[in-house]
C-alpha cells in the first residue's frame, strides 16, 4: 500500500488551467496519479480584464479540480497563476472568489519566476547533453518565456508579453489571417524579441530548441517524432515548417478540423 501523501499542483495559465496530482516515490522522484487540463480562455475579450464568461469558466474548472483534489486526499495543494492573473485589472477580486468558492490559494508569480520553474521542469523531462546550450521556449496565452541553459543551469531568461491570446487579439482579424496581418505580427515580434536575438548571438548563435508547452505537445502528436525520453520527443524542423504553412493558410474551421 502506498503510504506517501498525494500532492496537487495547479498551473493557472491564460488559456488553460492544468491539474497534476502526484505522490513521492522512494527514489526521490514522483509518481503521477492524475492529470487534467481545462481550456478556460481567461483572456478572451482581452488580457487586461477577466470578462464574466471567462470568470465563470475558470471558476467552474477550479471547482471541478477541488473535487478531484479532495477525492485523492491531497496533503498539499500548490496553485500558480501566470500572465493572465498578472495583467488583469480585476485579478485581485478573481483570486478572492477562487479562495472563497474553492478553498484554493493562488500564488501569482512574475515572469522571471515563471521562467525559473519552466527550466526546472524541463530538466526533469528532457535529456540534455553536458557542454551544449539549449533554448527553452514556453508559449502561453499571455506571455512567452525563453530560457538559455545548459544541462546544469540557466544563463539567461526573459518573459515577453507576446502570448497567443495577445497576438490573436491584436493582429488576427480575418480568416484566414491576411498577409498584411502576418507582416504586422512579424514586425511586432521582431521588435519585441530583440533581446532574445542578442542573447542567442552572445551564446554562439543558433541553439537547440526545446519546446515546453501545449503547443509543442500538439505538434508532437500531429507529426512524426523520435522519442528522447518518457516525456520528450524530437520533431524535425522541416515538418514544423510545413505544418505552420498549412495552418497560416487555413480558416478557423479548417484549423479546428486538423488532427492533433
Amino acid at each position: 500500500m502506498d503510504t506517501n501523501p498525494a500532492l496537487a499542483v495547479l498551473d493557472l495559465g491564460t488559456n488553460t488551467f492544468h491539474l497534476l496530482i502526484v505522490t513521492p516515490d522512494d527514489g526521490g522522484g514522483f509518481r503521477e496519479l492524475y492529470r487534467e487540463r481545462r481550456f478556460v480562455k481567461l483572456a478572451l475579450g482581452g488580457i487586461e480584464h477577466i470578462q464574466p464568461d471567462a470568470w465563470q469558466r475558470a471558476l467552474a474548472a477550479l471547482k471541478h479540480f477541488r473535487q478531484v483534489i479532495d477525492r485523492y486526499g491531497c496533503a498539499e495543494v500548490r496553485a500558480i497563476g501566470t500572465a493572465g492573473l498578472r495583467t488583469a485589472d480585476n485579478a485581485a477580486a478573481f483570486l478572492e472568489a477562487i479562495r472563497r468558492e474553492t478553498r484554493i490559494e493562488v500564488e501569482v508569480i512574475d515572469g522571471d519566476r515563471e521562467a525559473e520553474l519552466i527550466f526546472k521542469g524541463t530538466r526533469l523531462a528532457v535529456p540534455m547533453q553536458p557542454g551544449r546550450h539549449y533554448l527553452i521556449m514556453d508559449i502561453g496565452g499571455g506571455s512567452v518565456e525563453f530560457i538559455i541553459c545548459d544541462s546544469e543551469e540557466a544563463s539567461w531568461a526573459q518573459s515577453f508579453p507576446v502570448g497567443v491570446a495577445v497576438l490573436r487579439r491584436r493582429f488576427h482579424h480575418r480568416e484566414p489571417i491576411g498577409e498584411d496581418e502576418i507582416a504586422a505580427l512579424r514586425a511586432f515580434l521582431d521588435e519585441q524579441l530583440a533581446p532574445l536575438r542578442h542573447a542567442i548571438a552572445a551564446h554562439g548563435g543558433p541553439l537547440q530548441l526545446v519546446g515546453a508547452s501545449g503547443t509543442f505537445d500538439v505538434l508532437a502528436h500531429a507529426l512524426p517524432v523520435r522519442p528522447l525520453s518518457a516525456h520528450a520527443w524530437a520533431v524535425p524542423r522541416s515538418h514544423i515548417a510545413a505544418r505552420v504553412s498549412r495552418t497560416l493558410a487555413a480558416t478557423r474551421e479548417e484549423r479546428l478540423a486538423m488532427p492533433e
